[in-house]
């Protein structure tokens, strides 16, 4: 190993810092490296990865701690490290570079491009010998043939420019039934109704489809989608995928059946998972969702929570250098951290002598049935079973936990914390914990203060006392919409003050001219080869259709018009592509389900309204807004002062009378 360090050793980013000893000369982005680039004409190599990323550390094995490799690295090129996770708006250029030219994309990423960043060849893992030869090939190129690689960069660049351009549509009748149908017909043929999911591996947990699904099921009394859902929920938390020990989700499966997980827990997924699984709670009051939420906030609290009071980013997948290592069992370790229990609760968390995965007598925990069954075929109750449960779950963890740790990503990142806020504010409400709304409040109220920027706007990233990276379109987009989620947990409207301020934040500098849809970067943001809209649904939403949904809710809580239409146009320009594709589209395709049902409403006056709220709360709307407040400054609550409860119920700009109780409500809102 190299002891000087390299550029690196200053980095706010952990994963950066793997790199600091490599033997490459590393730089980070930014002014130095590019403008090195420049004055000594020679090319670029971006390679873009993140902590938690095993393949990435796989080749920096292989490669960038080798003293041959970086040796042609360093003659030949200018080697910048990026944490995607810090700079998505890089790894999203680069990455749509690499799917031009190769058909399909991932990390590590590997793009080498001109001095004027623009980029000409790629690609994701290389091995050694692959790489230097990819390396020497390039270069030899450069010097001896430029114009060719010229003329690459001119094609590329062009291809990256103008991909996913989305033209205005004008949209002039009513959406249907009809449209949603055309949405759902094709996307149920990928549905896996024997494990859940989609019938494919590796299987990711895509928390948004499943939300798109739960309404979906609900609204149009589908059952297709209600059982596939709930399945697909089922499934996921009695697999691997979930820590059956400790709580939370690792990012995918490797298999069919969520039994094998790639074992780095990220927040993004967790966050999203908690809104989900105690959505899919209100929906169907099955206790395991309930057990899932608390068990993974619980998790977060533990693992992921910085003195401050904001969420790191991610565990990585291995430890002392072997995948999973943490989080496996063999039977003796098992059973002797249990006790007398053992012999039960091996077969319900299927560990076996022989082990239940490739790697020989280890076992990833996971059970194949549910309390009720196991109770029933072992002869006690649900209750013993639980209490059982309980009682080793305790053991098991504080066993594991003498072990050597996983690697931690200990950056915060804006939008992924505000996934956390969203997540443990509706969790309060469902759930009854009003804990989880304080820890809420206290993440949401560092955000605003430690992590403001000067002109009002927001920075993406938080390390020891430290925010240096502009906020982009998906920190805005998520941590408003983390509002409107306190907003309705508290009816304090100061979150809707913020979140309205924000918004116009984000009119002024994310606006594109041409365009419906929000630029992922702010326009004085730094300049790269190209400035992109993020259209599609992934793992994560895209940040204009959360941008749009927001739209939508603060048009309609402010009777701000142009909010309202803003939000209409966005999904107008993108609702011919959502039949194609409905996974990759399901956040809008949640908006086009509040186009056709449209919004309830729901204004609560009278001085017991939290009572009311709280029983409104054990039912399932899944297309509604709750307002509540005396002396309210919104345009729904006002003259709406009233000493006995009365609830109002609004759609489509059509207010019902008030009624009394929540029964009259639902009878409405049905």
């Amino acid at each position: 190993m190299n002891h000087e360090p390299n550029s690196l050793i200053n980095a706010s980013s952990p994963y950066l810092l793997q790199h600091a000893y490599n033997p490459v000369h590393w730089y980070e982005w930014g002014p130095d490296a590019l403008e090195k680039a420049k004055a000594e004409n020679k090319l670029i190599l971006v390679s873009i990865g993140y902590s938690a990323c095993h393949w990435c550390h796989v080749m920096e094995r292989e490669s960038f701690e080798n003293h041959e490799v970086a040796e042609v690295m360093n003659q030949h090129f200018i080697c910048i490290k990026v944490d995607r996770e810090e700079r998505p708006d890089i790894d999203q250029i680069y990455m749509l570079a690499i799917q031009l030219m190769t058909g399909s994309g991932g990390w590590p990423l590997n793009c080498i491009c001109l001095p004027d960043q623009r980029p000409i060849y790629g690609g994701t893992y290389f091995k050694k010998e692959d790489w230097i030869n990819v390396l020497l090939s390039v270069a030899d190129l450069w010097k001896n043939d430029p114009d060719k690689a010229r003329q690459y960069a001119d094609r590329l660049t062009d291809g990256i420019r103008n991909a996913e351009k989305i033209i205005p549509n004008v949209k002039q009748e009513a959406y249907t039934l009809e449209d949603l149908n055309a949405i759902i017909e094709p996307w149920k043929r990928y549905f896996d109704m024997a494990e859940g999911g989609y019938n494919r591996a590796p299987k990711f947990p895509l928390p948004n489809n499943w939300q798109f699904m739960l309404r979906y099921s609900r609204l149009m009394k589908d059952d297709a989608t209600h059982v596939s859902a709930l399945l697909t929920l089922e499934k996921m938390a009695m697999g691997g995928i979930y820590d059956q020990i400790g709580g939370g989700f690792a990012r995918y499966s490797v298999d069919g059946k969520w039994h094998v997980p790639h074992f780095e827990k990220m927040l993004y997924d967790n966050g999203q998972l908690i809104s989900l699984y105690a959505e899919a709670f209100q929906y169907s009051h099955l206790p395991l969702f309930k057990e899932v939420v608390e068990d993974t906030v619980n998790w977060l609290e533990r693992e992921m929570s910085s003195p401050e009071g904001l969420f790191y980013s991610a565990l990585d997948a291995d430890s002392e250098g072997v995948e999973g290592k943490f989080y496996v069992w063999d039977k003796a370790a098992f059973d002797a951290a249990i006790g007398a229990d053992a012999a039960l609760l091996s077969d319900y968390f299927h560990v076996t002598s022989a082990g239940n995965w490739e790697e020989e007598e280890t076992n990833i925990l996971l059970n194949k049935f549910s309390q009720e069954e196991y109770a029933a075929v072992k002869g006690i109750t649900v209750l013993e079973l639980q209490e059982k449960l309980a009682r080793a779950k305790g053991k098991l963890l504080e066993e594991r936990s003498k072990r050597v740790r996983p690697g931690l990503d200990d950056k915060c990142i804006t939008a992924w914390n505000a996934m956390a806020i969203k997540g443990l504010a509706e969790a309060s409400a469902i759930l009854k914990r009003p804990d989880y709304l304080d820890r809420a409040r206290i993440t949401a109220r560092l955000i605003l203060g430690s992590l403001a920027t000067e002109d009002g706007g927001l920075y993406r990233n938080y390390k020891n006392g430290k925010a240096s990276i502009p906020g982009f379109l998906d920190d805005y987009a998520f941590f408003i919409e983390a509002l409107i989620a306190l907003y309705q947990a508290d009816f304090d409207e100061q979150w809707l003050a913020e979140a309205s301020r924000l918004t116009a934040y984000v009119l002024r500098h994310f606006r594109d001219l041409d365009s419906p849809m929000l630029f992922y970067t702010a326009a004085d943001g730094e300049k790269l080869i190209a400035r992109k809209h993020e259209i599609m649904d992934n793992v994560i939403p895209a940040s204009n259709s959360v941008m749009a949904q927001n739209l939508q809710h603060l048009g309609l809580l402010f009777d701000e018009e142009s909010y309202l239409e803003k939000a209409s146009a966005m999904l107008a320009a993108v609702q011919p592509q959502i039949k194609t594709y409905g996974s990759a589209y399901s956040n809008w395709a949640i908006q086009l389900l509040n186009e056709v049902f449209g919004i309830n409403e729901i204004a609560l006056a009278g001085a017991d309204s939290s009572e009311v709220k709280g029983l409104l709360d054990t039912h399932y709307i899944p297309n509604k807004i709750i307002l509540a407040g005396t002396n309210s400054k919104l345009p729904l609550l006002k003259d709406k002062q009233s000493i006995e409860t009365k609830i109002y119920i609004c759609r489509n700009k059509v207010c019902q009378l008030p009624v009394a109780t929540v029964d009259e409500a639902l009878k409405l809102i049905n």
